[in-house]
């Protein structure tokens, strides 16, 4: 049903959820960008590259850590 709704066969389905979900343990912090890379099943520099389409940044940062090392 979602392939048909998202003009995709199901293969094409399959991959772009695998990205998506990819993504987002990445921005989470969860996977690395090459173990994200894998799961999406592409290169780590395509993964990045495709990063941009999402918006978002290939450079992750730990926010509260970088906030505990100002306040030191």
């Amino acid at each position: 049903m979602f392939c048909f709704l998202l003009r995709k066969d199901k293969g094409e389905f399959e991959q772009e959820a695998r990205f998506i979900l990819a993504l987002k343990l990445y921005e989470l912090g969860k996977l690395s960008s090459g173990k994200a890379a894998e799961l999406a099943g592409m290169s780590r520099i395509d993964f990045l590259m495709k990063l941009g389409r999402y918006k978002v940044s290939p450079f992750q940062v730990d926010l509260d850590e970088i906030l505990k090392e100002a306040r030191k």
